[in-house]
């Protein structure tokens, strides 16, 4: 193949400039969007005449039915579309007519945008947290926040589905081509003249009758006035006394009077107050003494208490702990209503956290410690079994609203305790010993063994290393269980305390009702302990044995013994 280079003859000078001339022409670039005009259709695709491109581009003819251009599809119209590639690996050209669309779309909103004008589109579905919006201009979609589609909360919006009207545009995000739109804007915009004319009846100082509660916030209240404009109760305005949220004080549709303290005519608001109808309740707070009996209002009824009125605008919390001596976990709706006038003490006053704390089960006599005067530590009572559980009962006492706890420990002396809880029932009746008070715990334990003669008391006059005379139960692997003559307790000897010699230790040589002797190795008389043992017994004796007969294998015992010393006498001799 021969490259020419010499291009100083005229016929390649005239061959450049007529190419020059014609590549001018026609600027082809790969991301632009191009027309192109319809030279053939089939069934399946339409053929594009696009001049400057060394083929012709293909479309899809569904694409353009689905964009609905089935109008256009003729033969000599002219049809936009995104140059995607000038040429493939197959060497086709790509051509996009929706994409095409979109971009032309996406500049008609940014135009929209910087313009702040509005435009026209329509809701065609519901989606999480909003609407999707179709631009009728250009087809392209849109997000519509739930909170932007109207002034006010709709709960069914029907009637707004794929009807033509104007949105606002808030946001567009260029870089991943999504934009967001508001009806609310376009509804508040034609009410913003009206709510201007409004706002200037309201002066500061003003009093605003029966303004209805509309709704909460964590920062404070929102009312409705006379059906025309919505103010606010900041939460620092609803009360001289704390609050925590406005639906401690407020319900939805409850009317007050309210102060006007604000007036922003540039945001069009209107900032109210509850409080300061009425004078500081705290400037006279002095009034007020501690561990005094009052009676207070209930205002509001909540699941942690009740909020209360010593007086219009001091508003204090009884809370639910505070209730009742005995119940726990009271509810405030079970023992009052909203309007009842109740006893209770203030507890404490805080003027710098302007706080004031009271207690309605303070008005009368705790009855842990009217139990304790009446039944001190020690006394015999008659309880009623009330509840029982896995591992204890709880006996009520003459009527009194507390329950005194009994562990299954202090059933018997003789049996497992667990095994004896099974006997009682609710409803019985039994006799009890009071073993601890403790009126600030709210605690009472009795026993009911404690009431009988312990077993155990067969020990007090026994020690370690006495020998006492058992008789023998039964037996096992483990050892073997022994009762002492004249005693009511069993008690057991262990494998290894069966006998000195290993081959002994066998609880099998017994087969029950033996009496043997044995000796007390351990007695602790406090924790009523004690452990018995026959290989003790046989070290015992074996020790006396010795001391009385000599040593252990020392020989002396035996015949001639003495024999080797009688002769070295004799020798030195």
């Amino acid at each position: 193949m021969e490259i020419y280079k010499d291009l100083s003859n005229p016929a390649s000078k005239e061959f450049e400039q007529l190419l020059n001339s014609q590549l001018s022409k026609n600027t082809i670039e790969e991301g632009k969007i191009i027309e192109g005009k319809i030279n053939k259709i089939t069934e399946k695709f339409v053929f594009l005449f696009v001049e400057g491109l060394k083929s012709e581009p293909v479309l899809d003819i569904n694409e353009l039915k689905s964009m609905g251009l089935s109008e256009n599809i003729k033969v000599g119209e002219k049809i936009s579309v995104l140059l995607e590639k000038i040429e493939d690996k197959n060497g086709e050209v790509i051509v996009s007519a929706s994409k095409a669309l979109k971009i032309k779309g996406w500049d008609k909103l940014v135009q929209a945008y910087e313009k702040k004008e509005p435009i026209m589109g329509k809701i065609v579905s519901k989606c999480k947290g909003g609407c999707i919006v179709e631009h009728l201009d250009t087809g392209s979609l849109m997000f519509l926040p739930g909170s932007q589609i109207s002034d006010k909360p709709l709960k069914d919006i029907s009637h707004l589905m794929n009807e033509p009207q104007k949105f606002a545009l808030i946001k567009l995000d260029k870089i991943r081509g999504n934009a967001c739109v508001s009806r609310r804007e376009i509804i508040s915009s034609f009410k913003k003249e009206d709510k201007a004319k409004i706002i200037e009846k309201y002066k500061i100082g003003d009093i605003i009758n029966n303004a209805e509660v509309k709704g909460y916030s964590s920062f404070g209240c929102f009312f409705n006035v006379n059906n025309e404009l919505d103010v606010l109760v900041h939460l620092q305005e609803i009360s001289y006394s704390r609050v925590n949220h406005p639906d401690e004080v407020f319900n939805i549709g409850e009317k007050h009077d309210l102060k006007v303290i604000s007036v922003d005519k540039e945001k069009l608001q209107v900032g109210c107050s509850v409080k300061q109808l009425s004078p500081d309740p705290f400037e006279h707070i002095e009034n007020y003494e501690l561990k005094k009996i009052y009676k207070v209002k209930v205002v509001k009824i909540m699941d942690f208490g009740a909020f209360c009125e010593l007086e219009p605008g001091l508003t204090t919390l009884l809370h639910s702990s505070e209730l009742s001596w005995t119940k726990k976990n009271v509810s405030a709706k079970k023992m009052f209503k909203v309007g009842d006038e109740v006893d209770c003490i203030i507890t404490e006053i805080d003027k710098e956290k302007r706080r004031v704390a009271i207690s309605h089960r303070l008005t009368k006599e705790n009855p842990f410690e009217v139990f304790e005067k009446k039944f001190p530590v020690g006394t015999i009572v008659e309880g009623l079994v009330v509840n029982k559980n896995e591992y204890s009962l709880f006996l009520t006492v003459e009527n009194l609203e507390i329950d005194a706890f009994l562990h299954c420990n202090d059933l018997t002396y003789l049996n497992n305790g667990e095994e004896e809880l099974k006997k009682y029932k609710k409803g019985d009746t039994i006799k009890v010993k009071v073993l601890e008070i403790k009126a600030s715990e709210q605690k009472i334990r009795v026993g009911l063994r404690q009431t009988q003669s312990d077993p155990f008391d067969w020990f007090k006059d026994k020690k370690i290393n006495q020998i006492i005379t058992v008789k023998i139960i039964s037996s096992d692997n483990k050892g073997l269980i022994v009762r002492p003559e004249e005693c009511e307790m069993d008690f057991i000897i262990k494998k290894n305390q069966i006998a000195i010699n290993t081959a002994d230790a066998r609880p099998s040589r017994f087969t029950g009702g033996e009496r043997i002797d044995c000796a007390i190795s351990d007695l602790d008389l406090n924790k009523r302990k004690a452990t018995l043992s026959i290989k003790l017994l046989e070290e015992l004796e074996k020790k006396e044995a010795l001391e009385k007969y000599g040593a252990e294998d020392s020989g002396k015992n035996l015949p001639f013994s003495s024999l080797s010393s009688k002769l070295d006498k004799k020798n030195k001799k």
